[in-house]
């Protein structure tokens, strides 16, 4: 996850701004041939040489469920259905990055998410819906290994 610039943290905390912030999401998949870049905003624009299709998403920011902190929430209009069947045909979690840019700055990220994976993917005729999770590394086993005479002769 970047830090906020000293722009977003100037403008977010501004009575006014002139700023648009706009949020870029991409989802990809070893399945994808390319893969599914949308903004929520109504042209599409070029970030970093990508193109950033206009597509009505939204989310729930990470940090923001008591139930899990490191988790967000997504949602996808189904209405074109070109997303939802790309995604419903997918059998394992697609990895998403979330990016905040400014309008008039679409090359500079201000703020990114890069390591969400969309899981338990839901849908129906207007909405594909999904949570984007974090890998959970405090459910590993530590150590990795068990000491058995199998594996370590010399302890037993």
């Amino acid at each position: 996850m970047t830090q906020a610039s000293e722009i977003l943290r100037r403008s977010a905390f501004a009575q006014e701004t002139d700023e648009v912030w706009l949020v870029l999401l991409t989802l990809s998949h070893p399945s994808l041939a390319e893969p599914i870049r949308v903004v929520d905003n109504t042209v599409p624009i070029v970030s970093r040489g990508a193109e950033f299709q206009d597509f009505p998403f939204g989310l729930d920011p990470p940090g923001e469920h008591d139930d899990a902190p490191g988790m967000a929430r997504l949602w996808i209009d189904n209405v074109s259905r070109e997303i939802g069947q790309t995604i419903r045909s997918i059998q394992t979690p697609v990895q998403a990055l979330i990016e905040v840019v400014r309008a008039a700055d679409a090359d500079t990220v201000e703020r990114a998410w890069p390591d969400f994976m969309l899981r338990n993917v839901r849908w129906n005729a207007g909405r594909v819906t999904g949570d984007l999770t974090l890998e959970d590394f405090t459910t590993e086993p530590y150590p990795a290994g068990t000491f058995t005479p199998a594996s370590f002769p010399a302890l037993f």
